[in-house]
């Protein structure tokens, strides 16, 4: 982590080197337009559950018709154990398999310690796939949720998770985040003076992972449009560092800035119409306010430090931003008219890269201690703090959209890797690349 003074008038290559170091920029050259299958997806590797997490069982999905290119209730087995919150039971250590309820015997799932059964039945065909799903509470009885869910015949993981969400919402009684997406950028290594970089599109579980851009150059700081049809993203194309806006499902893309310094840290308001960037367009990174529609920038900070990282509060008055105006990095709010910025942070000599979350009343950060950057919460009000990871470069937090858990970028094994944390911090786990180092991810909202 570095949070260095550079002048940003002419940016050479150490300059360069610092900005990305810091988070303030990225380099993206030779882009162009992929959206292909990249057969390199992450791996998930759960390292910490909930003490006594439900037990589930999830009997494989009756099939007919067109055969399945997916083990949807093993997608659904995943998602669940994935969350920290269940134990889904072994199908190796299933008395039946049944597919509707006049097959449920609960005495049996009784006696393998079940808590709640899910059970279901599929048909493809050339037009689609349809899924029709039941879940039962052992215990008790009966049966708490049915329903049926139909897709097109290539999206059997995207109703897997859908059924998950569904299931989640049902036991927990918070919305799931299965069908979500992420954005992450992926660094190949090919030698010491050569490396790949990728922005990468992929479901929430980092299955199905696609190319959106790719350079010889860094990626940094890409970022959802509220409605997930849209990113933001800086490029180093032209001559200097320029913010893009890029249409997800088309590749369609716009320069929305090029000025001279630096343009950098692109976050979309909450209603989709205004981007906040840093700007040192007139000497000093600052932050900005620009107009969508019209294009039209206001300049929100200023001030002789360096202010960055902005990130808005959920009613879309304010924002947070990272500035070390007090000598050293730390979270600060002002109003998305401008004015005076209050300082947000006290505890720890470092403290950057905030996101709020939706409730409006806590954030989530970097926060450094005599240990290293770790990721930590705070109740905005009151200053309360708890640190919620223990490895020591941990950076670059997102919240998922129900506010459950957040990924976040970390190192392990020598390698970048992305992890996730719930906000209570007893569910964590990694998702490492097989074939690159991972970083920069960002949790998209409910598509």
């Amino acid at each position: 982590m570095v949070f260095a003074r550079l002048s940003v008038v002419s940016l050479n290559t150490a300059a360069r080197k610092a900005f990305l170091f810091a988070g303030l920029l990225s380099s993206l050259l030779c882009s162009q337009w992929l959206y292909a299958d990249l057969g390199t997806d992450l791996v998930i590797e759960v390292t910490d559950w909930v003490k006594d997490p439900t037990k589930i069982a999830i009997v494989p999905f009756k099939r007919s018709g067109t055969p399945a290119d997916q083990d949807m209730a093993a997608v659904v087995a995943a998602d669940l154990t994935r969350s920290g919150q269940f134990e889904a039971l072994s199908r190796d250590a299933m008395y039946s398999s049944p597919s509707q309820a006049s097959e449920v015997h609960y005495r049996d799932w009784r006696a393998l310690g079940v808590d709640y059964l899910l059970i279901g039945s599929s048909e493809g065909s050339a037009n689609g796939v349809t899924l029709q799903y039941e879940l039962f509470d052992v215990h008790r009885q009966k049966s708490l949720l049915k329903s049926r869910v139909a897709d097109r015949a290539s999206a059997e993981r995207a109703i897997a998770h859908k059924v998950s969400d569904s299931v989640y919402e049902k036991l927990t009684g918070i919305p799931g985040a299965f069908s979500t997406r992420m954005l992450y950028v992926s660094v190949q290594h090919k030698s010491s003076n050569d490396q790949l970089y990728k922005l990468i599109i992929a479901d929430a579980d980092g299955a199905r992972a696609r190319e959106v851009l790719k350079s010889t150059e860094p990626i940094l700081s890409p970022s959802w449009s509220p409605d997930g049809k849209q990113m933001a993203y800086v490029s180093f194309e032209t001559s200097r560092p320029a913010i893009y806006r890029q249409v997800v499902a088309t590749g369609e893309r716009e320069q929305l800035t090029n000025f001279r310094g630096l343009n950098g840290a692109p976050s979309w308001s909450p209603d989709g119409q205004q981007l906040a960037m840093v700007l040192s367009k007139d000497g000093n990174p600052e932050i900005y306010i620009m107009d969508l529609a019209s294009r039209q920038l206001r300049r929100i900070t200023n001030h002789s430090a360096i202010d960055t990282e902005p990130s808005w509060m959920p009613d879309g008055k304010s924002l947070v931003f990272t500035s070390d105006r007090g000598g050293k990095p730390q979270i600060y709010r002002v109003s998305a008219k401008g004015g005076a910025a209050n300082r947000l942070t006290f505890k720890g000599r470092y403290n950057a890269k905030a996101s709020v979350l939706a409730d409006g009343n806590s954030m989530v950060m970097v926060h450094r201690d005599e240990q290293g950057y770790h990721i930590a919460w705070q109740e905005i009000d009151t200053g309360r703090l708890i640190v919620l990871t223990s490895s020591s470069l941990d950076e670059s937090p997102s919240v998922a959209p129900n506010g459950s858990m957040l990924l976040y970028a970390t190192k392990y094994r020598g390698r970048g890797v992305l992890a996730a944390v719930s906000l209570d911090g007893g569910v964590k786990f990694r998702l490492p690349s097989p074939s690159s180092d991972v970083r920069e991810p960002a949790w998209s909202p409910n598509m």
